[in-house]
């Protein structure tokens, strides 16, 4: 009975031990299964995202963790990944080559679902900004159109929740990416691993070359550099254009590391010679034209600068084959406009989409940048940004245009109703930007310079009026809108944030100290009234290049550059301006009307016949100023190239009546005065818009006004100004009136030649008129004051010539595809305020004083057309 029984319960145990080892042989296989399952969805995984290659070993680190507090991150892993497989990253590099890479999950997409209650709930911790550790536990939102783009920017992945998605649950990211092979835009891990983890590779320029330095923003990083970086050669090039001013490169001008040259970028001959002389390794390409509104009036102007001005720079880059950094300065208007509920601002890899002229050009010039990197290896790095304000802005810009408007008490002009959206960043803040890029920045990326504190245009007026204790409800003027005017520019400015810049300068911190400059340095710019208007079209500072040397530095003569290292240079304000000649002139000229084109042109005359001279300092109203002048220079004869025109057109004087009077009158006839005090001839230099054709002086009759001919024009205050004032002088026989109608030089490129006007608008009158050609007559005026000629003199090339006549031979001598259309007097008389003149000038009293004088049409070919000629007529 024992025997049985034991063999019973031996039985069972070995029935058990069979069954428990079957249970555990069944257990493991299923663990097993479990486990081969896994590995093969999670190499599936990593394969889909680009990790795994074609034999590559591994090893894991643990580096150390920067700026996390969570308490929930388990561990973060990075691997090492040696390649030796084919692939593209492979071909242009090294097939040995080891590089360190993170897991990284990046929402770049647009974020859907549950987005904005989780924000809500995690403020404190926006994990979707920045890299998911592995392992870490996070609640993110669901998303869709997760888009992964290489290191150049290019979508590589498009990915939907069902292939890379966040566990809810467990927190775990499924499907991993690498730093390098997939860089996913606007993402930098260095804030939360350590930076041995990663390669960052850090620049030292040794000489570069800054375009458009004398300009507004690179102004302000051309100073930066050559203050802080002392080892650095900075070459500033800039061809001194409006809204370019030499006084804005003073605090450098005396460094050893800083020289300025004087060119257009559009050259090729310069800008090769520059790189190759000044051994340049390094770009900064800041030139460029840049106001909306003028882009709207003259676009053509906007695709020469930067388009042809960049591929210019592009092309010269390529040939030396020396430069290591190139750095081209767009926009924050290339992406277009921004939705109004748009949470996420455009990031450096959204799609461009530009809707005016000028960001139209901008993004061209990026096309061309992208297009030299990639197919000649060019080392480009672009930047867009969002609006800049701060000192030494031309006025032409919202905020000091507000700010001297104010200061004279005028109204504030606001575009449509002023809820257009804009980010505003002060220019030091954005020359810090610059700096990082420079140092920081990564070949063939993209960075967005920009803030997400935005301001309605209306607020910003309100703001300004706010510090100048003036109200807003008197002073704020809405004006009509520009023809296309973007609601919002938002920008996504993490990735910069990630190379270690972030904005400095608060709102209200910023206007103030903006606000202090201007009102030290109201005269910086000098006449900008034109400026101030509510849409200037093409404003060109008069005065071409002596306007922006006016308190600066200044070449000698035949010179194009000045530099810290120089000891020969002169400065040009309070300085004479007088040239070296074998022997003393018999005669000094003081000029009036130094920033007027006629005061210009006059000044280099001057210079080339030798003839000592000086600009007088005083304003034509102040008297005193007038006789400190005379007694100062101790002058032979005056000339007076001073007066309101009205910028852009003569319609500015129909809204500044006592402003024009004051110095087309009062100026005038105090000038006069006191030259006549101190026996002095007075050049005056007055117009022919006074007459208009009528019974007796019929259009193509040939009977021209005479100089004792009373005016019968009164269609526009300037006229009625200058008519006024023509009539007074009479009465004063030591003043030489010069009746100047329509001026034109062969300088084409001069925004205030008649013919450079007519050529740019869609439509002109065809009317005959008198004009006067500036390089046959102005030394014709010279030659006057030699002879002490007096009286009224009409200032024109002898016979008349109508707009269709010039168009003509602009077509045949330098664009043959050049086309117009023309309207009438009455279809004119919608588009301006103030009528304009026309009339036929008689210049035979010119013409028998000096029989060299060329009738019109031989004059514009001679001067004009056959100097500036393009074409085989």
């Amino acid at each position: 009975m024992e025997s049985a029984l034991w063999n019973l319960e031996d039985k069972w145990k070995l029935s058990t031990q069979k069954s428990v080892a079957f249970f555990a042989c069944t257990c493991t296989l299923i663990i097993g299964i479990c486990i081969v399952v896994a590995f093969i969805r999670r190499r599936a995984a990593t394969r889909r995202n680009g990790l795994v290659g074609p034999a590559h070993d591994i090893e894991w680190s643990e580096p150390k963790l920067l700026g996390l507090n969570s308490t929930s991150v388990k561990k973060v892993l990075t691997r090492t990944v040696r390649w030796s497989g084919p692939s593209k990253w492979e071909e242009k590099r090294s097939r040995s080559h080891t590089e360190r890479v993170s897991p990284l999950l990046v929402v770049a997409g647009q974020l859907k679902g549950e987005f904005d209650r989780w924000q809500s709930h995690n403020s404190d911790s926006p994990v979707w900004q920045r890299p998911i550790l592995m392992g870490e536990k996070c609640e993110l939102p669901r998303f869709s159109g997760l888009i992964l783009y290489d290191e150049r920017g290019r979508p590589v992945h498009h990915v939907d929740n069902d292939q890379f998605s966040v566990d809810q649950e467990n927190g775990e990211a499924v499907g991993r990416t690498t730093l390098k092979d997939l860089l996913l835009w606007g993402v930098d891990p260095n804030p939360y691993f350590n930076q041995s983890c990663f390669k960052m590779s850090a620049y030292t320029p040794k000489n570069i070359l800054i375009t458009g330095a004398a300009g507004f923003i690179a102004c302000h990083v051309a100073n930066r550099l050559v203050r802080s970086y002392p080892d650095y050669k900075i070459v500033v090039l800039d061809k001194l254009d409006y809204c370019s001013n030499l006084k804005n490169l003073i605090p450098s001008r005396s460094s050893t590391n800083f020289k300025f040259v004087k060119g257009d970028i559009a050259s090729a001959d310069l800008v090769n010679y520059l790189l190759i002389t000044e051994s340049i390794d390094t770009i900064m390409h800041f030139a460029a034209q840049t106001h909306v509104d003028n882009s709207f009036g003259n676009s053509f102007e906007f695709t020469k600068n930067n388009i042809y001005g960049t591929h210019v720079l592009l092309e010269a880059c390529k040939v030396t084959g020396q430069i290591r950094r190139f750095i081209h300065v767009s926009t924050d208007e290339v992406y277009g406009e921004t939705d109004e509920d748009a949470v996420v601002g455009n990031h450096e890899a959204s799609q461009l989409l530009p809707t005016n002229p000028y960001s139209a050009t901008k993004a061209g010039a990026e096309m061309l940048v992208m297009a030299y990197g990639r197919s000649y290896g060019l080392p480009v790095i672009t930047t867009r940004g969002n609006n800049v304000y701060g000192p030494n802005q031309f006025p032409e810009k919202l905020i000091p245009k507000f700010i001297l408007l104010a200061m004279k008490g005028k109204p504030l002009p606001i575009h449509g109703d002023g809820g257009n959206v804009r980010s505003y960043l002060y220019c030091e803040d954005v020359a810090e930007a610059f700096e990082v890029v420079l140092h920081k920045g990564e070949v063939g990326h993209v960075y967005n310079i920009g803030t997400t504190k935005e301001r309605r245009v209306i607020d910003v007026a309100k703001d300004i009026c706010k510090l100048f204790n003036i109200d807003p409800e008197k002073h704020i003027q809405f004006v009509e809108n520009r023809p296309f005017n973007d609601q919002r520019y938002f920008l996504d400015d993490q990735k910069l944030k990630n190379l270690g810049w972030e904005e400095r300068t608060m709102w209200e911190e910023g206007l103030k100290k903006t606000i202090e400059w201007y009102t030290n340095n109201p005269d910086w710019w000098g006449d900008v009234s034109g400026a101030l208007l509510p849409h200037p079209r093409m404003f060109m500072m008069p005065g071409g290049i002596e306007r922006n040397l006016d308190g600066a530095e200044k070449y000698d003569s035949g010179s194009t550059e000045f530099s810290g290292k120089s000891t020969e240079t002169k400065t040009v304000a309070p300085a004479s301006k007088t040239s070296d000649v074998p022997q003393k002139s018999p005669f000094k000229f003081l000029i009036y009307g130094r920033t007027g084109w006629i005061g210009g042109l006059l000044g280099k005359l001057c210079e080339k016949q030798g003839i000592p001279y000086e600009y007088g300092k005083g304003r034509l109203e102040d008297r005193s100023k007038l006789l400190a002048d005379i007694n100062a220079v101790k002058p032979t004869h005056v000339f007076n190239a001073a007066g309101v025109t009205g910028r852009p057109n003569v319609d500015w004087c129909e809204s500044h009546k006592t402003e024009t009077i004051r110095t087309n009158v009062a100026g005038t006839l105090n000038l006069a005065d006191v030259c006549r005090e101190h026996g002095l001839l007075m050049m005056n230099f007055a117009t022919g818009c006074i007459f208009e054709y009528d019974a007796k002086h019929p259009e193509g009759s040939g009977i021209g006004f005479k100089e004792e001919d009373t005016p019968n024009f009164a269609g526009s205050f300037y006229s009625k100004t200058k008519a006024m004032v023509e009539e007074l002088l009479k009465n004063y026989d030591n003043v030489c009136t010069l009746r100047v109608r329509m001026p034109i030089t062969g300088d084409l490129s001069n925004n205030r030649n008649f013919i450079t006007k007519i050529s740019r608008y869609n439509k002109v009158v065809n009317i005959p008129n008198s004009m006067t050609i500036l390089d046959e007559l102005l030394p014709i005026s010279i030659e006057m004051a030699k002879r002490n000629l007096t009286g009224i003199w009409n200032f024109t090339n002898p016979g008349v010539v109508s707009h269709n006549e010039i168009l003509e031979m602009y077509k045949k001598y330098i664009d043959p595809a050049f086309t117009w259309a023309n309207f009438t007097l009455e279809e004119q008389a919608k588009v301006i305020v103030a009528a304009r003149s026309n009339n036929e000038m008689d210049a035979s009293k010119l013409k028998k004083e000096f029989p060299e004088l060329l009738p019109i049409k031989e004059s514009l070919i001679k001067y004009v057309f056959e100097p500036n000629k393009k074409t085989s007529a």
